[in-house]
């Protein structure tokens, strides 16, 4: 099974009591989304951040044109489906070594996801054993939300965040996974912004951090 690495950044305070796992987009590494954390450390200070590098090499360009969780090249639900049950186990262990090394309990990670990385957060996340004290999907949307009702094992947190005039993965894809997870009865937040294309703005920026925030004081005993 691959080995994952890439940056990490805090905690700001004290050793970490929480660990927030930034999943990139396809194409990307790890380094596209690690500058969120310092923003973010004030809402989470007690958190390390981690932005591991996914672990296949992105197939739809050259060598070290960046990473990919799984493959876009044959986009039928069932390829997408068979992808993200692959990247996670890959995922699901090493995020328990990193907690192990960290000392945390598996119930303090939230998982934040951009793109392909916010569709693994939700496919990984809505099917952990140890429900995840949040989902963070920005930009993303889950492929295969046909087969969650079968294998949904836990219920946690989702926030879901998408730009109006998208046009790599259209705004259309978090609204229909909002519909499903509500039937599901995952609580789920929502943020749809208006002129924004495929990526994160502040507005989107400053409600993540409301909701780990939040998130993470759940956690805390009473």
């Amino acid at each position: 099974m691959p080995i994952l690495d890439g940056p990490h950044w805090g905690p700001k305070t004290g050793p970490a009591k929480h660990l927030v796992v930034l999943l990139h987009g396809v194409g990307a590494d790890g380094n596209d989304l690690i500058d969120l954390a310092p923003g973010w450390a004030g809402a989470a200070p007690e958190a390390q951040f981690w932005s591991p590098h996914a672990p296949e090499a992105y197939d739809q360009a050259g060598p070290g044109f960046g990473r990919q969780w799984f493959s876009l090249a044959d986009r039928t639900p069932a390829r997408l489906a068979a992808g993200l049950a692959a990247a996670r186990p890959v995922l699901d262990a090493a995020i328990a070594e990193r907690c192990a090394s960290l000392g945390i309990p598996l119930s303090h990670v939230a998982l934040v996801g951009f793109s392909q990385g916010a569709m693994t957060a939700l496919s990984y996340g809505l099917r952990r054993a140890e429900p995840p004290a949040a989902i963070l999907a920005y930009s993303g949307g889950l492929p295969d939300v046909a087969g969650l009702a079968e294998s949904i094992a836990c219920r946690p947190p989702v926030l879901l965040v998408h730009g109006e005039d998208d046009q790599v993965v259209p705004a259309s894809a978090s609204r229909g996974t909002e519909s499903a997870l509500r039937a599901l009865g995952v609580p789920v937040e929502s943020l749809f912004c208006p002129r924004l294309g495929h990526g994160i703005d502040q507005a989107g920026i400053s409600r993540g951090a409301l909701f780990l925030q939040r998130s993470f004081a759940m956690l805390e005993p009473g």
